[in-house]
């Protein structure tokens, strides 16, 4: 609590002065931006909230470096061990670094690392310091340092809505109805009796029911208290500007702040994280943040970003990912676009194929190596930013329960797969021998190569990472097309969706930036002898690049005026 107190202090005394030159950046009042971010609100039960950050996105800013990033999702506990322990620690991580630049990827997002009772760390007993067993603050500001110095940013993964019940603050609200922490957390005299989504949501504590959407062992934070917010914009800034991580992963913020029996997606809710984006861009403007909004699609992550959060997950262009390689079809990648397109035309929305929550992609396709390098194709040649889960590049199976969507990261075909030199802390997969990083490194044709050639064509091809997007029209349910164009330049990304070759197929799209002309193809990934395309009124028609699209064929073709 210690820390936590300076913390704050620390806080309080600079937080004015930073509101107000972001203020000033974005041709807002100092004044107004530093009453509205440490203002008493009028009334006890209200939500504190910020109204500059309505302003703050009014402004066009430049292109963001999350915009143009490869994310990695690592679960500490399972990457690497480096002292054998059997626990994957931070010095682990450090040590995997140059695997991780190798592999092409430039920010990492790590599952929780503060100190925790479970093994996930979903619960969080102090948000100003590290779980012992990933090693010391210092280790990970070192692991930040060498991230850093290759070009790898990292964010963290923040709990607001809960905490674990062995956390101090629950500890004391729990012992004493008259603790200052009392009102930290949601309490009844009575049990209200009513569910919350995920089930039972009230508890009996040592005097009355508290409210714990995610289980007993994870009450809820109230953000109807004042000090409660305040706290959480400490922790970030915390993270922000005394260690110098650049953003975060917030989990589970649709069920921030409760209006009654209303749990999920309140307006309270929105008028919270509008106060958060405005303090944690006051502590650093270029700090980012992902929402997990579970089971968002387009419309529904459209209404958390902007001045909430810089991105929402995108759940339903996720799962159509999975659905079109595994179907073999284009119906729902082509769909899921298209409702992306309607609602978040920006593109603002992570992407993803699945994450620690799910079962993983290589289980879901039945282990095929074809299809999991199609559903890649399609996540690395799509708008939005993507999100690798760890393993996922070398095609780690896992489904649930839980530990066995997270098991240790498979290195190497020896002991324990090169994870650890003790005892894993959750055993291997039974496929490391074959599924591994080191052979699959060697393999020019493993899952593993094919990410490596994705993620550096993405990396060197800007129309993948902020072009446009207009859909193909293909004339086969087999065929996906999509035509990417940033500052007049075009590529078009074709694939065979199946393990059968296709003749019977024709090209058709239209964009208004698309000069007429005749443009010969030059393909950037894929092999063929391609014919020219020509373009009028800013359309194509009936075109066949190839006679014949192979059997899981992938290309990616830029189209070069004058052919």
């Amino acid at each position: 609590m210690g820390r936590s107190s300076r913390t704050r202090n620390r806080v309080a005394a600079t937080r004015g002065i930073l509101l107000c030159l972001l203020a000033t950046s974005l041709l807002v009042a100092c004044a107004q931006t530093a009453s509205t971010a440490t203002s008493t609100p009028s009334e006890p039960t209200a939500v504190p909230s910020a109204t500059a950050s309505a302003t703050a996105t009014a402004t066009p800013q430049p292109r963001s470096w999350w915009q143009d990033a490869v994310f990695y999702e690592i679960f500490v506990r399972s990457f690497y061990d480096s002292n054998g322990d059997g626990i994957g620690d931070f010095n682990g991580v450090t040590q995997k670094l140059d695997y991780l630049q190798n592999l092409g990827v430039n920010a990492l997002w790590l599952m929780p690392i503060y100190p925790s009772p479970s093994y996930h760390g979903y619960d969080v007993t102090d948000y100003l310091n590290v779980n012992p067993q990933y090693g010391t603050l210092d280790d990970f500001k070192n692991l930040l340092s060498q991230a850093h110095s290759r070009g790898i940013r990292i964010i963290l993964d923040l709990v607001l809505n809960h905490t674990s019940d062995q956390n101090p603050w629950f500890v004391s609200s729990n012992d004493d109805p008259q603790s200052s922490y009392r009102d930290w957390y949601i309490w009844s005299d009575t049990n209200p009796g009513y569910l919350g989504p995920l089930g039972v949501a009230w508890f009996p504590g040592k005097l009355g029911y508290y409210y714990g959407i995610f289980g007993a062992n994870m009450p809820d934070l109230n953000y109807r208290t004042q000090a409660v917010t305040t706290e959480m914009y400490n922790v970030a800034a915390f993270w922000l500007t005394d260690v110098g991580v650049d953003g975060f992963r917030l989990d589970a913020i649709n069920y921030l702040v409760e209006e009654g029996q209303k749990q999920i997606n309140t307006q309270s809710t929105h008028d919270w994280l509008k106060g958060f984006y405005t303090a944690y861009k006051a502590d650093n403007r270029d700090a980012f943040t992902v929402g997990e909004v579970y089971g968002a699609d387009a419309a529904l992550a459209a209404t958390y970003t902007g001045n909430q959060v810089d991105m929402v997950f995108e759940f339903e262009l996720a799962s159509s990912f999975i659905n079109s390689a595994n179907g073999q079809t284009n119906s729902a990648v082509d769909s899921a676009l298209t409702f992306a397109q309607q609602s978040l035309p920006g593109w603002q929305f992570g992407t993803f194929l699945t994450n620690h929550d799910q079962p993983r992609t290589m289980s879901l396709l039945n282990g095929d190596l074809d299809k999991a390098k199609m559903a890649a194709f399609l996540l690395l040649t799509s708008p939005g930013t993507p999100f690798l889960y760890y393993g996922e590049e070398i095609g780690m199976r896992g489904e649930k329960p839980d530990p066995d969507i997270r098991r240790p990261m498979q290195w190497t075909a020896g002991q324990d797969a090169g994870f650890t030199t003790g005892t894993p802390w959750e055993p291997l997969g039974p496929d490391y021998q074959t599924v591994n990083v080191a052979s699959e490194t060697a393999d020019p044709n493993s899952l593993l190569s094919f990410y490596k050639n994705m993620i550096a064509i993405r990396a060197s091809t800007p129309d993948l990472r902020s072009g446009t997007l207009s859909l193909v029209s293909t004339g086969s349910a087999a065929v996906y097309g999509a035509l990417r164009i940033e500052n007049r330049t075009a590529i078009l990304v074709l694939a065979n969706l199946t393990g059968n070759p296709v003749t019977s197929y024709a090209l058709g799209a239209g964009d208004p930036t698309l000069a007429d002309g005749t443009y010969h193809i030059t393909p950037i990934f894929g092999t063929g002898a391609f014919s020219d395309v020509t373009v009028t009124g800013g359309k194509f028609s009936n075109y066949h690049p190839l006679t014949t699209l192979p059997s899981y064929g992938k290309f990616i073709l830029e189209l070069q005026p004058g052919g």
